[in-house]
Order: C-alpha cells, then structure tokens, then sequence
C-alpha cells in the first residue's frame, strides 16, 4: 500500500498520487475534505490522475456531500447519512456507470445479481429526504458558518497567545476550526471547556475517545498537543461563537497555570485581526482599518466588516494611497468582509 503525504494545510499534492500510482495499484482513496481540519482536497485533479492511469478512484464523503457535490470524475463514492441529518445506519455507495464493480458476499439471481435481502426503504428514502433539505439550504447557510469560522480562526491567536490554527485558510469546509494551544493538555482543556457548556473534540476525529495526539496533524508536521477541534452545526447561535470565544482564553489560561507552563511570549503579533464596522458609515471602516494595520506582522492581514456600501470602493482606495494588498473581499453573515494584506 502506498500512501500519499500532505502539506502543513492538510492538502494531498496532486503530483503526489501521480508519484504513487503503480501497475498493480489497483484502487486509489481519498478524502473529498479532512473531518478533523476542515481542508478540502483537488478530488477534480487526483480524479484526472487516476484516470489517466486507468485506477479508479474511490472518494470518502462523508464530511462534505451535505454542503454539494463532490465534483470530478471519480468512480466510486461513499458517504453515511447521519453527517447530514439522516438516520443513523444509512451508507451511501455511488458507483458510476462504466465502472467495473462486483458486490461482496452472497447475491441473489433474481435481483440481477445484487445482494440477497431487501434494504431498509423507509430509513433510506429518510436519508436522502434529508439530503436534499440540507442541500437546499447549504448555500445560504455555508456564507453564514464560513464568516463565524473565520471570526474564531483570527480571533483566537489575539486572545490565547501560542496557538496555531491549522487547516487551509481557504479550501475548507464551513464549519469545522481546530486550533492546537502549546503548553496545555488536550483532554484537560476538554474538561474546562464542558464546564463551561461547550462540547468540543481534540486528538484524532477517528479515534476522539481515545485522546491520542492526532494522526493527521502528526501528518501535517503541525501542533498536535493542546489540540481542540470546534465544529459549528448548521443553526448555530452567533452569540454561541462569541461566548465561547470570550471563555476560552480563560479556560487557556487555567489548564496552563494548572500544569506550571511558562508564561507565554506577549509580544508575538496575530497574523489576522477582525475589524467589526458593521453599522458605522464611511469613513469609519477605513480609519478603523488604519488604526489596527500596524497591529499585525508584515504579511498578516486585517479583516474589515462593512455593511456600508462604500467601503467597496474606500477600503481599496486607501490600501493604493497606503502601499498596502487589498486581497479582495468575501461575504460575511452580515454584510461584506474586505481583506487587506499588510505590506510595510
């Protein structure tokens, strides 16, 4: 078995599964996004990979077919049903026309071959019923859930001094943050934060009961003590996401009191900061946005939120006069995030 490396964000390389590929391979896998850090993987490129080497390639989506299809010409793809809302118990494995495919165990004549027994109807027409529900609203709801991710992945390093937040900045699901916290034990930072009503995961998310240190951040060359992996459900309470982000530097601060860490480096800057405009007209988002710039290391960003319809053309007006990078601008729950790199 040959296994393919990822880079610090948590992406396969593309070249990689081209590298891996042999004669006797007879099937490729992969993750259409992490579980544990959100990353989502090039399956549309592996996909033209393997095809061209005449391996099929087989696609776990369980994390990520609720918000879309996975896209690409993969040959086979599984998924389970209660990642979407769906009863637990319902797997779903796709096979695409053309592809070679032989069922495993006992098979009955009389239903062309496929396997004896009949399936459980009502369970299955309840999961894909809830698929399509989920899907229907995934967009409008993915906007939502990438603008409080991305609240909790620039906020924390301003709050908690050394803490990297790992996982592709960009390619990556939308509600799913995991950030590792040096000097702290993960499973005694699980237990603070469920005293204080947040039910959070760290170590592996497929061996979570066991608080191993993560094998797939061991595989990104990143943090894996003081691992913590927040994932937001669809509905969830901005006020939720505040909340817990006032409560954890404390809860930081007392699992690393309680283990007799060192006292953390103070003068390390945050690579991003959030500037909340929302509701302040021009020229406030833009003065606001000057007083923080000097805030963030050279290279670092800020993050303006703005439902003023000027800041589209101030904010880039400013960062030409200043010699900063505007980077662009996204949609947030609420209004417009604008992004600017800091140059000098």
């Amino acid at each position: 078995m040959s296994r393919v490396s990822v880079d610090r964000g948590g992406a396969v390389s593309v070249g990689g599964y081209g590298d891996a590929l042999r004669a006797d391979t007879a099937l490729a896998c992969l993750q259409s996004a992490n579980h544990e850090v959100g990353t989502v993987q090039p399956v549309a490129e592996v996909a033209e990979v393997c095809r061209a080497a005449g391996v099929p390639l087989l696609v776990d989506a369980a994390q990520s077919l609720g918000w879309g299809e996975v896209e690409g010409d993969w040959s086979l793809l599984t998924a389970s049903a209660r990642k979407w809302g769906g009863p637990a118990g319902v797997g779903l494995l796709v096979v695409r026309k053309g592809v070679r495919f032989q069922p495993q165990g006992p098979r009955e004549e009389g239903r062309s071959g496929r396997a004896a027994d009949f399936g459980n109807i009502p369970a299955i027409v309840a999961a894909v019923a809830a698929l399509r529900a989920v899907q229907a609203e995934a967009d409008a709801e993915a906007v939502r859930l990438r603008e409080l991710t991305e609240r909790v992945r620039a906020r924390v390093p301003q709050l908690v001094p050394d803490v990297e937040v790992v996982g592709d900045p960009v390619r990556r699901l939308p509600g799913i943050v995991t950030f590792s916290c040096l000097y702290v034990d993960g499973e005694a930072l699980l237990h603070e934060l469920d005293r204080e009503g947040f039910a959070v995961s760290s170590g592996s998310s497929c061996t979570s009961g066991t608080l191993e240190p993560s094998h797939v951040l061991k595989a990104m060359g990143v943090l894996s003590e003081g691992n913590v992996r927040v994932s937001l459900p669809p509905g969830v309470a901005e006020a939720d996401v505040e909340r817990f982000l006032d409560v954890l530097p404390g809860v930081v601060a007392r699992v690393r009191e309680q283990l007799g860490a060192p006292a953390p480096e103070t003068s390390v800057r945050a690579a991003e900061l959030v500037v909340d405009s929302l509701g302040k007209r021009c020229p406030i988002p833009v003065i606001e946005l000057a007083k923080v710039i000097g805030d963030v290391p050279v290279g670092g960003t800020v993050r303006v939120l703005s439902d003023d319809e000027a800041a589209r053309l101030d904010i880039p007006a400013w960062c030409a006069m200043r010699g900063q990078e505007y980077v662009g601008e996204k949609a947030a729950a609420r209004g417009t995030a604008y992004i600017v790199r800091r140059v000098s």
